[in-house]
């Protein structure tokens, strides 16, 4: 299995962030071909000073790679201009064993 994390910084409007993920940039990742998962949601006090933190699953790190090379993926990763200001980090993950 592979995970690609996306650790989202904190946004200077979170309201807007928290309206715009969950109404629109959620649908575009769930529409993703070949994701298998995706879970978000907003780590403790103590998250490593990140917003929020999605976490999408795919069989292997080609299949991934695949998807996000998609037309869906083109258009995910190009919303991310209108709502992610503040940055993201993106961590690719091959589960061991």
């Amino acid at each position: 299995m592979h995970d690609v994390f996306v650790l989202y910084n904190h946004p200077d409007l979170p309201q807007e962030f928290d309206a715009h993920y969950r109404d629109v940039h959620a649908s575009l990742v769930n529409a993703l071909p070949n994701l298998r998962e995706f879970t978000w949601g907003k780590p403790s006090e103590d998250g490593a000073g990140y917003y929020v933190v999605a976490r999408l699953t795919y069989d292997s790190a080609f299949e991934a790679a695949d998807s996000l090379a998609s037309e869906a993926g083109k258009k995910s990763v190009d919303d991310l201009a209108n709502f992610a200001g503040a940055g993201v980090t993106v961590l690719n993950i091959t589960r061991a064993g």
